[in-house]
């Protein structure tokens, strides 16, 4: 950035008064007219008409209003923010100032990830506690930071990192020592008032805020800052609650995911392939309407800003058939009895059938056959029993190497590896829902002798970042990193991999979404590879359909989209149990993409939109051979990868 400073507040153009300076200027005014008063009693000349008198000039003048002063960006700031950012703190600044709408003083940053919304929030907040128009007074005494329990060390890191190791000392708690180590520093830190305002930013994680909440009561704070913040959509929960019931002025929540709950059903029905000119017509006025009030308050930048200051990033969703193994249990399971009472809609949990289906299309060795599938005794390998390590008394292979044979995507996976490690000196990120997945990666690697490293939600919090370091230098010769998805889906960066493979789905795109943006991020010097693994024609495509669906409608509400595609008619996302044995791909026959042929793609898309795969490019096995990746070439002519979809970011 330039060397002038770069101005949030300029007195010149934004000096109306705000609803907030009002109040304090009316309530300095009271307690001014009161004191006099006192004073005038107290002297015997009290006059209750003295407006009268000054009306007259007999009264004294009224007190001269100190002339506002400009608010500026600190120059160790403003000199390493990009463009984009300037403008996300400019936003972040007039919202929780009231200068957008009087007497509303929050937003939601919601760029998505890898934009730096930590740091645009972090010069937001310094801003605060060090500046105000009113010359030598801040805006703010104290923040709070709440987010996830894994994130605590690393807003503690991102402070020192930007602002230096001893401008601003965190009160970062991460629930070491227990309470009676924590209430007495929290006690301290309500206490302090003004110059005894030693340490302005608290940053706590949401379970520990919960049990903290009955000694901030009465804690004025100035601003709180949510990250992470689509975890609070339920507006019942008790975080949400604890959060609602702290004495706070300012409210901001990070997200690079801020739709997730369901609208009503009137803007669901509306975009739905089969949707009516009615519910279309009624569905894009509602969605007008809540656009109109959410935007004044929302900042979101997609990561085509990111093509600018990063290298290219291929993005990949690789659909694998299932092997002969999955497919005898996958059709089994699917006309068994429990199945075809769901499907009659006589049996109303389907959860347990759901999370069968799942695992057994990562690889059948997380089920505990025969037992999970009634029936499946015939169909069991013949050294199924000893490949499982069961059977063999005190010699028995306790950790036997995996049968990747036995999966479809564990056998793409078990080559892409192989080839990474010949061929190439890049690192991975491999990333699962399941800590059973997990264990087979991990048995994976031991038995080909892959250096690796683990996180899942087992491990401490401290541990967390020292694991991460390790393996973001590149001197490391751990070149896997195993990631469970709800221990290190959020904020966590690995930039010392280029690649990463999603392999399973999750219900939520937002979830998704952050694991996936784990390498392809600020200090990035690799091109970028990241795949995402689904099983072809199964209830995975299933998830990632119904991904699809509410990715659409979260654009068309945020990033203002007037063309989100109707691609899925609600009735389509109950046909979970829907086997499409033959398809290549089941989703691009739903797209019904018109720039395929038999599958192949026959013309280009004139743009690739990121959430919308259907303008992505398409590729049949054969026509791997013209993609840009050396793993997906070697694809070509084996039988596991049915069909891919590529994202190019620039």
């Amino acid at each position: 950035m330039e060397d002038h400073a770069i101005v949030l507040f300029d007195p010149t153009i934004d000096n109306r008064e705000t609803d907030e300076e009002r109040k304090a200027r009316e309530a300095e005014e009271a307690k001014a007219k009161a004191e006099e008063e006192a004073r005038e009693k107290t002297a015997g000349m009290y006059n209750p008409h003295k407006n009268l008198r000054k009306l007259l000039g007999e009264g004294g003048n009224r007190k001269e209003q100190t002339p506002k002063v400009p608010v500026v960006i600190d120059p160790r700031l403003s000199k390493i923010l990009r463009p984009h950012q300037v403008e996300g703190v400019k936003f972040l600044y007039k919202c929780t100032t009231g200068m957008v709408v009087e007497n509303q003083y929050g937003c939601i940053m919601a760029d998505e990830m890898g934009l730096g919304k930590t740091l645009q929030c972090i010069a937001l907040m310094w801003t605060l506690l060090r500046q105000s128009p009113h010359a030598g007074k801040p805006t703010i005494e104290k923040c709070i930071i709440a987010c996830p329990s894994s994130l605590v060390k690393n807003w503690a890191n991102e402070l020192v990192k930007w602002l230096g190791k001893d401008t601003v000392t965190p009160l970062a708690i991460d629930g070491k020592g227990g309470k009676p180590v924590l209430i007495p520093k929290v006690q301290q830190w309500v206490a302090a008032r003004g110059r005894n305002v030693t340490q302005p930013v608290m940053i706590v994680s949401y379970e520990t805020l919960r049990t903290l909440t009955p000694y901030l009561a009465g804690c004025p704070v100035g601003l709180l800052l949510c990250d992470e913040g689509h975890r609070l959509k339920n507006g019942e929960s008790l975080t949400f609650t604890a959060l609602n019931g702290l004495d706070v002025r300012r409210r901001v929540i990070l997200t690079g995911t801020p739709i997730q709950k369901n609208f009503e059903n009137i803007i669901i029905r509306g975009r739905d392939s089969d949707a009516s000119d009615t519910h279309k017509a009624d569905s894009e006025k509602k969605l007008k309407e809540l656009g109109s009030l959410v935007m004044k308050f929302i900042i979101r930048r997609t990561n085509d800003l990111l093509s600018k200051y990063l290298p290219v990033k291929y993005e990949h969703v690789v659909f694998c058939g299932l092997s002969d193994f999955q497919l005898s249990l996958y059709r089994l399971f699917i006309t068994s009895p429990e199945i075809k009472a769901l499907l009659r809609g006589t049996e109303s949990q389907p959860l347990k059938a759901i999370n069968l289906l799942k695992k057994l299309c990562n690889h059948p060795d997380l089920l505990n056959l025969p037992d999970d599938l009634k029936g499946s005794e015939n169909l069991l390998p013949k050294d199924y029993a000893a490949a499982k390590g069961a059977g063999g008394g005190r010699g028995a292979d306790r950790n036997p190497p995996v049968r990747s044979e036995w999966g479809g995507k564990f056998l793409v996976l078990e080559r892409f590896l192989h080839q990474m490690r010949e061929t190439t000196n890049d690192k991975i990120v491999l990333i699962s829902n399941y800590t059973q997945t997990l264990d087979l990666f991990e048995r994976l690697c031991r038995n080909k002798k892959y250096g690796y490293f683990r996180l899942d939600g087992t491990m401490s919090i401290p541990k967390r970042q020292k694991l991460v370091d390790q393996f973001n230098n590149p001197e490391g010769k751990e070149f896997i990193f195993l990631l469970s998805s709800k221990a290190g889906g959020c904020g966590i960066n690995l930039i010392g991999a280029n690649r990463l493979i999603l392999f399973d789905p999750d219900w939520n795109p937002a979830a998704d979404q952050q694991a996936l943006a784990r390498v392809w991020r600020d200090g990035q010097k690799k091109e970028c590879f990241v795949y995402r693994f689904i099983s072809t024609g199964t209830i995975e495509e299933k998830i990632f359909q119904r991904q699809a669906n509410k990715q659409a409608l979260s654009s068309a509400v945020v990033d203002e989209k007037e063309d989100a595609e109707r691609h899925f008619s609600i009735d389509a996302l109950r046909q979970l149990f829907t086997f499409n044995e033959k398809t290549l791909c089941d989703t691009h026959e739903t797209f019904k993409c018109k720039r395929c042929k038999d599958g192949k793609q026959m013309v280009k898309s004139p743009a690739l939109l990121y959430g919308d795969a259907s303008t992505w490019n398409h590729f049949t096995n054969a026509e791997l051979k013209n993609n840009h990746d050396d793993l997906l070439r070697a694809e070509v002519g084996l039988p596991e990868v049915s069909f891919v979809f590529q994202y190019i970011s620039h």
